[in-house]
């Protein structure tokens, strides 16, 4: 096989790669060879082990199949160098970083000269940072069986069974999406049987082995998950939880927070509930206090008496 035949079976490859079907002309105009020519190189990718699929008529073309070797993959400069450093991002993310590390070998390994050294020099050059403010609270571990099966079961659309946060009694849902937020995986499902949605963190999940039965899908209405998420974690998803008076009206409060730090609840034209929480007493406080408003804390015990102590030591620590 000649060098030229090569390098268009390898450029063959990326296009098939690049997208679900091809038909056959507008491979042919790609590689810029006649119709023959194209079935005599999908024919030799055949021989040496490459499911590639053909089917007729409208809407049929040229398609790698999904069983038998997976091609090479075929990746850019700038793509080679954006997956290193999103693999390398997951060095500071609990349970995926030795995940992370291992397939990055594996990719440095399966790349050319040329692209090997810039990934290496990112990897080599680069360190992550924590992904967030630290706290006093360890970040929790991501588990990809966790979020594998989860994945595959909103896939398929069967519920799932798990005893949640330590709790001996089992959940039974309809999962319909999972959202990562704040360094935290979180699960979008409906109870059963009464069909409310409801969040779950991951990590708080143990699943069983045994699902549940297959279910007929339920949106959610507007389609925003993450929104939700956001929402419901304020008011539940948390270890502890906070409902601040804020003597301001809300549109000034949410102006200053991010929306990761809570709700908003109007109460009138000079006074707003932020409802908010975290998991320590510590990032709550922290978060209060960056919004150079006054507020108003009456419960939970242990956050006030927290607010008290630190209040102290602020005021020690003045002239």
């Amino acid at each position: 096989m000649s060098n030229a035949t090569s390098t268009r079976l390898l450029e063959l490859l990326g296009h098939l790669q690049s997208q679900p079907v091809w038909s056959g002309a507008e491979l042919a105009e790609r590689l810029g060879v006649t119709g023959r020519t194209l079935r005599n190189d999908v024919d030799r990718l055949r021989a040496i082990g490459y499911p590639v699929d053909a089917t007729r008529g409208p809407g049929g073309g040229y398609r790698l199949g999904r069983e038998g070797r997976l091609p090479p993959l075929l990746l850019s400069d700038d793509e080679a160098v954006a997956v290193a450093v999103s693999l390398t991002s997951l060095d500071a993310v609990p349970g995926l970083a030795d995940a992370g590390q291992t397939a990055l070998s594996k990719l440095q390994r399966t790349l050319p000269d040329h692209l090997r050294r810039r990934v290496d020099a990112v990897a080599s050059s680069t360190d992550v940072g924590p992904a967030d403010t630290g706290s006093n609270v360890e970040q929790p571990r991501v588990d990809p069986e966790v979020l594998s099966r989860l994945a595959a079961a909103i896939g398929a659309r069967e519920g799932v069974r798990f005893s949640y946060d330590g709790d001996d009694g089992v959940v039974t849902a309809d999962p319909h999406r999972l959202v990562s937020w704040q360094g935290r995986w979180y699960l979008v499902a409906r109870r059963r049987p009464g069909g409310e949605l409801a969040v779950f963190r991951t990590d708080w999940m143990a699943l069983r082995s045994s699902g549940a039965s297959r279910f007929r899908p339920e949106p959610l209405e507007d389609g925003d998950y993450a929104s939700f998420v956001v929402r419901e974690v304020a008011s539940t998803g948390w270890k502890v939880h906070a409902r601040v008076l804020v003597d301001a009206p809300a549109d000034e409060v949410l102006a200053r927070i991010n929306p990761a730090v809570g709700v908003v609840e109007p109460i009138d034209d000079h006074h707003s509930m932020l409802v908010t929480g975290a998991d320590s007493y510590e990032v709550v406080a922290v978060w209060i206090g960056m919004l150079g408003l006054d507020f108003h804390v009456s419960e939970p015990p242990a956050l006030v008496e927290h607010l008290r102590a630190l209040a102290e030591r602020y005021v020690s620590a003045t002239p």
